[in-house]
């Protein structure tokens, strides 16, 4: 039995909410109807209760709903993660889906034998009314350590280390009363992205508003998007004009941008037939509620039989969150980052049962974790020769703006 019933936005909220209350991992997925290339991901909720490692996935014939820390890195090359954790993070966290609800044009479509059953008991479960509380939010790095690091970060480019670093700064809080299905909502009306999921492991949530796509397969298209270039939405139309003409043109953001998709066309041509790794887009200019973004499209035809495992060791982590060369990266990220970045700046996603699938990476997010009582969030920039330490610390400044509002409201 299918049932369509228009999607009002508290009944969004009481369908995560009603998923909780039945399954250990609950997986929501939205685009927020925004035009993106290649689509951004489908509005669909999936939840279960059986877990299952990466390894394990078959090439097709199930769905599967998974999240990846970025420390995974660990396991596919000889790297550590000496720093502190602020909410300890699985390294991989895949699930078999029970259920799935999609949703189509702002219409909640339940394909199942007790669909009547299951909307009744969707539109009657009880949404939380306590508000947002915590103690003060605290940076885990404050403006002059940050603008150090930076110059330090710099020296080491110089001295031919690498050549770009994407570093990042944590924030942390102590919760006293938090509603994570209405911080979603929330932080969708405030800061509306293609690539926006709310995932919830036990005692975990991951609530997220990303702006960009990490890795996809269209049957046998594999596709990256990283993002690399980040400038201020004008108040005014020809204010915004001038901003998004700004990023356009400005050397540095392009620099930036090339080097990361060097980088994935490196790492997609491991896992795609020879000569078929192509640019199809270089130095796109997509504009979002805050910001206008630096979007750059590398294609491949994937190899034959290649396994989504086979995948992320050879592409993860992004090389829009780690820098150039990559390796080399990450070991100084490690130095210079005083926090172990969990699933900041992995990845979520899904897989179909034909084993297309589609993850995105994980920035502009809140990470709760009801266990400890810690809710943390963390933004960086790429750092080049060209960087200014004090426009990079606004560039963080800028991409954290939506969090805080909706956090200190």
């Amino acid at each position: 039995m299918k049932l369509k019933v228009p999607l009002e936005q508290f009944l969004r909220q009481k369908l995560i909410k009603w998923a909780e209350n039945r399954y250990t991992y609950v997986a929501y997925f939205t685009d927020n109807n925004i035009h993106y290339p290649y689509s951004g991901f489908q509005d669909q909720l999936m939840a279960g209760n059986q877990s299952i490692l990466l390894h394990d996935i078959p090439s097709s014939g199930k769905e599967v709903v998974g999240i990846i820390s970025y420390d995974f890195k660990n396991r596919i090359e000889d790297l550590g993660s000496n720093n502190k954790s602020i909410i300890n993070h699985p390294d991989q966290l895949f699930f078999l889906p029970e259920i799935k609800i999609s949703i189509s044009d702002d219409v909640l479509i339940i394909d199942h034998p007790s669909a009547d059953i299951l909307y009744q008991e969707i539109l009657h479960t009880p949404l939380p009314t306590h508000p947002i509380l915590l103690d003060e939010i605290k940076a885990l790095t404050n403006k002059e350590q940050y603008l150090q690091n930076v110059d330090q970060i710099k020296q080491r480019i110089i001295e031919g280390d690498v050549y770009e670093l994407n570093y990042c700064i944590a924030f942390e809080s102590d919760i006293k009363e938090i509603a994570p299905t209405s911080l979603f909502l929330k932080l969708m009306e405030a800061s509306p992205m293609p690539f926006s999921a709310y995932f919830k492991a036990n005692d975990q949530v991951l609530v997220c508003a990303s702006p960009e796509r990490f890795i996809k397969r269209q049957k046998s298209k594999i596709i990256a998007q990283p993002i690399k270039g980040t400038i201020r939405r004008g108040s005014t139309p020809l204010e915004d004009q001038k901003y998004k003409n700004s990023l356009l043109n400005s050397e540095k953001e392009r620099s930036e941008n090339l080097m990361i998709v060097d980088l994935m066309r490196n790492d997609l041509s491991k896992i795609s037939s020879t000569g078929s790794v192509s640019v199809e887009e270089l130095f796109g200019i997509y504009s979002f509620r805050h910001v206008h973004q630096m979007i750059s499209t590398i294609s491949a035809v994937l190899n034959e039989n290649c396994t989504i495992e086979e995948v992320f060791q050879n592409t993860f982590p992004m090389g829009s969150m780690t820098g150039a060369p990559k390796i080399k990266s990450m070991e100084l990220i490690d130095h210079y980052e005083n926090f172990k970045r969990g699933w900041f700046s992995g990845t979520v996603g899904y897989l179909d049962k034909d084993g297309n699938f589609d993850f995105n990476v994980i920035i502009r997010s809140i990470f709760i974790d009801f266990s400890s009582s810690k809710i943390m969030f963390a933004v960086g920039s790429a750092i080049t020769f060209d960087s200014v330490p004090e426009q990079e610390y606004e560039e963080c400044l800028l991409k954290v703006r939506s969090i805080l509002e909706v956090l200190n409201a």
